[in-house]
């Protein structure tokens, strides 16, 4: 069984053209002859050729305007189309050519010559098509690989989240609250251009996932520790603070060990420096001002508003204004200046967010 033969719509006023050109093409190609623009562009509506010969000085709709309207509708623009004409300047080549023909063909045109610029520009297009698909198919491959890249990732996060809500059930619902916030604080920094050029660099769906994982080092904390409902001894608080530098660490094994790279950095660095301050009388390491980094800086907020409105063993919630205030109160020591004036802007998004708290630890 051979293969099936291509088709070719042979568009040309001249009715000897249109039998001389069915005579040459017949021996090897399926023909359909038309007679006019406005009827090769009415078949088309219903039927998709392999490739095109038109003549350009046609009466009524000519070559030039025929092949615009092939290239501005989706479902043709990629048919194949040679210029048959009796013009031989380069000025009307140069113009077929501009507007999307493959080749342009001086008639009368030698049949042996016809036939094979015709079966060179189906070869060529059969490669695209080829070409096409081939990467079509990996653009799939790449999307699958992806989806169970985040797959994996997602199972990671929620095995983590579980393992660190168990340990430290005094905290319930934490976690997603942060990440509330953490988002909100993103969306006002660029809506206000607030250090854009930055946050448009970040991958934020992969970054506010990745915060999920700042206090993962709590593990590591004995039990008396995590869950003792009074106030902690000195050397207790010294325990706990430990959480920062061993989530780093556990974090920095899993990256070293899976080769994901962007995820886990930022995780890294969330784990490492929410509890660093502005003024340098933070933990683990007292970094200072601009020295610690922006994620850590924005966490801090975060991380402090939701332990401040949330009920512990050891306190009673605040309210709303209450955290707000004390938040405010800690511009320049605590915190970022420049980010709590951005939060006190939108503080109002906090509550909001801060809403199903009360049915959180119901």
């Amino acid at each position: 069984m051979g293969m099936e033969r291509k088709t070719i719509f042979l568009v040309d006023d001249d009715a000897t053209n249109l039998a001389v050109g069915k005579t040459v093409l017949a021996q090897h190609y399926k023909v359909l002859t038309l007679d006019s623009g406005e009827r090769l562009l009415k078949v088309l509506e219903k039927n998709i050729p392999d490739l095109i010969l038109l003549d350009v000085e046609m009466p009524g709709m000519n070559g030039y305007e025929t092949i615009k309207a092939i290239k501005n509708k989706k479902e043709t623009e990629n048919i194949p189309v040679i210029f048959l004409t009796a013009k031989s300047d380069g000025e009307s080549e140069l113009e077929g050519l501009s507007l999307g023909a493959i080749d342009y063909i001086i008639k009368p045109f030698s049949p042996p010559l016809l036939l094979k610029r015709i079966e060179v520009h189906l070869l060529v297009e059969s490669q695209e098509l080829e070409l096409r698909k081939y990467n079509d198919h990996l653009q799939k491959i790449v999307e699958e690989k992806t989806r169970s890249v985040v797959k994996l990732q997602d199972a990671i996060l929620k095995t983590m989240i579980e393992l660190i809500e168990r340990r430290d059930y005094t905290t319930g619902g934490h976690i997603e609250r942060t990440t509330r916030y953490l988002n909100i604080l993103l969306k006002a920094m660029l809506e206000s251009n607030l250090q854009k050029e930055k946050i448009s660099s970040w991958n934020l769906d992969l970054m506010l996932r990745s915060a999920q994982l700042h206090d993962l080092g709590k593990v590591a904390i004995k039990d008396s520790i995590l869950q003792k409902p009074g106030k902690l001894l000195p050397d207790e608080f010294e325990e706990i603070k430990k959480h920062t530098t061993v989530g780093e660490e556990i974090i920095e094994t899993i990256k070293k060990n899976s080769g994901e790279e962007a995820f886990l950095e930022y995780a890294k660095i969330f784990a490492a420096t929410h509890h660093e301050k502005f003024d340098g009388s933070g933990y683990p390491k007292g970094l200072k001002g601009y020295e610690i980094p922006l994620q850590g800086r924005l966490l801090a907020i975060a991380d402090v508003y939701d332990a401040l409105v949330s009920e512990r063993p050891y306190k009673k919630a605040f309210s709303h204004e209450e955290a707000v205030d004390i938040i405010a109160k800690g511009k320049g020591t605590h915190f970022d200046p420049e980010l709590i004036d951005l939060f006190l802007s939108i503080s109002d998004e906090f509550k909001n967010a801060a809403a199903p708290l009360k049915e959180d630890q119901k």
